[in-house]
């Protein structure tokens, strides 16, 4: 492709990608499940304070080190340091580590609904286990076939991904067309009725106190996470001063309204304590739950039999479930490789271990690779051999998730006033003019993140669930402390200045 060509992104295109990349529809049921419609609000909120602000700011970082190989390591080191640019980094690092324990799990979910209809996770024991325990060991192995074939180089069964994607974006489809017919066909009436007080408080227990419901914003940057990729074809953008904000403020609005329709929609057949309110019901599942109970009734009001709309429901959530499996393992094989492979081109060697840094004869940094399977073991089993249930369980593996994913961004916002300051800097596209106004957008910012991961991190606190709240601030933690220790080797063996 011609240098030209790839300068032709169109406004079009960009939204496209932007959507594409950051938009997932189980957000959506994860969103109902904790907070039903008073979630909107916050999605909204979210949206407003958090993804075109930031969106902008990562537009200009990528816009200014477009030619730089270390992604964020880059836009941090250039702005302020090599010391907190690797901290930051390698928490950055953090989320995909936690990711990897998170997706394993929910991968078993979504293959137990493939093959059954629902989510039968609980109901296996291998030699005597609990499941739970059972679950931990199957991740295990399954982790471990991962990172074997993917040290081997064989990273092409990737492409099963996308063709998840376009799977998951037809159950999306058909989620919404069928949500909408059952609706006229109920003459509008709702499962869960739109009130004022449904609006602003959550029929979830778990989400009523002011300290949890501010947690949920971590669950809300989440569906907008993975802004700071599409920074990077700000130089591919044709016209990006006024097609790269543009294309912002159109997928920003795409987004937040078919996340608002969605959650709705999940309100037209599901009442929430009815059907979400139970025990078996978690984190994992919730989605087959939902588009289960979507079939199910859907197939009742087009006046099937009994037997008629339980196969549809089953058929729903088994359709959907081979979307996960497909687009899970994809994800699996491409990013217990990609990101860990990224952070070690990126960032500065000697600020590791030589063999962490090794590639194999394939290109691969096969010994980080299997450092990262090993701590990624270690947390499953501490997890699940740790007693909890299974609804705790989900929810302390979504909760690490969303902090480690939501951390980073702190050291990006943080450090953009800083790079603003930068004089020596070519700045082809400049968004953000007035280093007052900077200052005040980036601290109103990075409170929204802060006040997110914090009180995520001390509800459980609490509640006097210590073992929830340890886990959730597991993964920066450590790696932040990590990162310190490797650096203050580099200085002390005199490796860097």
């Amino acid at each position: 492709m011609s240098k030209k060509t790839i300068k032709q992104i169109t406004l079009s295109g960009l939204v496209l990608m932007i959507f594409s990349s950051i938009f997932g529809f189980s957000n959506s049921m994860t969103a109902f499940y904790q907070m039903g419609y008073a979630s909107i609000i916050w999605y909204v909120l979210t949206a407003i304070l958090f993804f075109v602000p930031s969106a902008l700011m990562f537009a200009e970082y990528g816009a200014s080190f477009k030619a730089a190989k270390g992604g964020i390591y880059s836009w941090l080191e250039g702005s302020i340091g090599k010391k907190p640019a690797f901290i930051g980094t390698f928490i950055w690092l953090s989320a995909w580590i936690v990711w990897l324990v998170s997706s394993t799990q929910f991968f078993l979910v979504s293959v137990s609904t493939m093959l059954t209809g629902h989510d039968t996770t609980q109901s296996w024991h291998l030699l005597g286990m609990s499941a739970n325990k059972t679950l931990g060991i199957l991740e295990v192995i399954f982790l471990i076939i991962v990172t074997f074939v993917a040290s081997r180089g064989i990273d092409k069964i990737s492409r099963i991904a996308s063709v998840g994607g376009v799977i998951t974006l037809g159950i999306s489809v058909i989620f919404i067309m069928a949500s909408l017919l059952l609706w006229v066909l109920n003459h509008g009436h709702l499962a869960e009725p739109m009130t004022a007080t449904n609006l602003i408080k959550s029929p979830n227990p778990m989400f009523v106190s002011p300290i949890a419901i501010l947690s949920f914003i971590v669950y809300a940057l989440f569906a907008y996470g993975g802004l700071e990729t599409m920074a990077g074809v700000i130089d591919s953008v044709h016209k990006p001063e006024k097609t790269f904000p543009k294309a912002l403020i159109i997928a920003m609005l795409m987004m937040t309204f078919l996340y608002i329709l969605t959650i709705f929609l999940c309100g037209v057949a599901a009442n929430w304590n009815t059907v979400l309110g139970k025990a078996h019901v978690n984190l994992a599942n919730v989605e087959y739950v939902l588009i289960n109970n979507m079939g199910l009734t859907l197939g009742k009001a087009l006046g099937l039999s009994s037997s008629g709309a339980v196969i549809l429901g089953k058929i729903f959530s088994q359709i959907t479930a081979l979307s996960d499996v497909f687009g899970g393992l994809g994800a699996a094989f491409v990013m217990c490789y990609s990101p860990i492979k990224s952070f070690i081109e990126g960032s500065d060697s000697r600020l590791l271990p030589a063999r962490l840094t090794a590639l194999n004869d394939v290109g691969m940094p096969a010994f980080a690779m299997w450092c990262q399977a090993a701590l990624v073991s270690v947390i499953i089993l501490f997890i699940s051999f740790g007693g909890d249930a299974a609804n705790q369980f989900y929810t302390i593996l979504t909760d690490m998730m969303n902090v480690s994913s939501s951390a980073p961004y702190l050291f990006l916002i943080g450090a953009f006033p800083f790079f603003k300051m930068k004089k020596d800097l070519d700045r082809p596209f400049v968004f953000f003019k007035n280093q007052t106004w900077t200052w005040i957008i980036s601290i109103i910012v990075w409170l929204v993140i802060a006040v997110g991961i914090v009180f995520t991190c001390v509800q459980p606190i609490l509640d006097g669930d210590y073992a929830t709240a340890f886990w959730t601030a597991f993964g920066p933690v450590l790696f932040g402390v990590l990162a310190w220790i490797f650096y203050r080797r580099a200085e002390r063996k005199h490796i860097i200045d």
